[in-house]
C-alpha cells in the first residue's frame, strides 16, 4: 500500500488537493482509501446520545453502526496512524493531515513564510494558493492543480512508496534510522524503501488473519529465540530450520 501526506495550515486547500488525487488514482484504476485527521477539540465522530454513542459509553472500544447507506466504525481511544493501518486493504492511502507521520508528502501553502515552517526533506512538491504565483521552492515543484494536474499525478506515482511501518523510534531503528528518517533518505534518493528492516530481512514474521503484522526487531529476537529453544528440547527436530507455528481461533 503506498500513503501519502498532504500537510498545510487551515484554508491552505489540502482538501480540495487530497480529493483531486483521490479521484485521479481512483481513474487510474486503483482502489484508494484516506484519513482525514481533525483537528478540532468539537468534532466528535458520534453524536452524543445516540444508540451507538451508548454502546461507547458502556465500555465498547469499537462500535460498528451500521445504516442503510453507509457504515462508520467508531473507536475509543482514537487511533494513531500505525494501529490505523490495519483498517486499511488499498492501492493508495491518502492522508490529510498528520503532518508527524513518516510519509513523502505535499505541502499547501498560501504563503513562503508557511512553507518555511512546514517543508522538509519528506516533502516531494507544493501546491495550494501559493503555487499560483511561484513554480518552485528550495528546488522542489509547486503545483497548480489548473496547471500542472499532469506533472503533479506523475510526481506522486513517481515519488511515492509503500507505507513504512511507522514505528515508535524508541523501539526500532535497526536501519539506523527511525521511520521520519527514512522516510526523508527515500525521498532524497539516499536510502530506498527496501532498506527497511521490519518488513524486508526479519527472521521471524506474525500473521494475524492472513495479515502480516509487524513487529520490531527487538521483540522479534525474543519470540524467535524462544521458540527455537522450545523445539531444541523436542526430540529429533532441528531448532535452526524453518519453524510454523498456527494458532487458530477459540471457538
Amino acid at each position: 500500500m503506498k500513503a501519502l501526506g498532504i500537510i498545510g495550515y487551515h484554508h491552505t486547500g489540502k482538501t480540495t488537493l487530497a480529493t483531486f488525487l483521490i479521484s485521479k488514482l481512483w481513474e487510474r484504476g486503483y482502489k484508494v482509501n484516506s484519513i482525514k485527521d481533525i483537528h478540532n477539540e468539537a468534532y466528535r465522530a458520534d453524536t452524543e446520545g445516540s444508540n451507538s454513542w451508548k454502546h461507547a459509553r458502556a465500555g465498547a472500544s469499537r462500535v460498528l453502526a451500521i445504516g442503510t447507506r453507509d457504515a462508520a466504525l467508531v473507536m475509543t481511544p482514537q487511533p494513531n496512524l500505525r494501529s490505523a493501518l490495519q483498517l486499511f486493504d488499498c492501492d493508495w492511502l491518502i492522508v490529510e493531515g498528520m503532518k508527524e507521520a513518516a510519509l513523502p508528502k505535499l505541502v499547501c501553502a498560501v504563503s513562503e513564510a508557511q512553507l518555511e515552517e512546514l517543508v522538509d526533506d519528506s516533502c516531494i512538491g507544493i501546491s495550494g494558493p501559493i503555487a499560483g504565483s511561484i513554480s518552485h521552492f528550495r528546488g522542489l515543484p509547486c503545483f497548480c492543480l489548473e496547471r500542472d494536474a499532469v506533472q503533479l499525478i506523475d510526481t506522486v506515482l513517481e515519488k511515492t512508496f509503500n507505507i513504512l511501518p511507522q514505528s515508535d523510534p524508541e523501539c526500532c531503528s535497526a536501519c539506523g534510522y527511525d521511520c521520519n528518517a527514512m522516510a526523508a533518505r527515500i525521498v532524497q534518493g539516499t536510502s530506498k524503501r527496501e532498506d527497511c528492516v521490519l518488513d524486508g530481512k526479519q527472521e521471524l514474521k506474525l500473521f494475524v488473519n492472513d495479515r502480516q503484522v509487524s513487529i520490531v526487531p527487538f521483540v522479534q529476537n525474543i519470540l524467535r529465540d524462544t521458540i527455537r529453544a522450545q523445539v531444541g528440547n523436542l526430540k529429533d527436530l532441528d531448532p535452526d530450520g524453518a519453524i510454523r507455528v498456527e494458532i487458530k481461533a477459540r471457538t
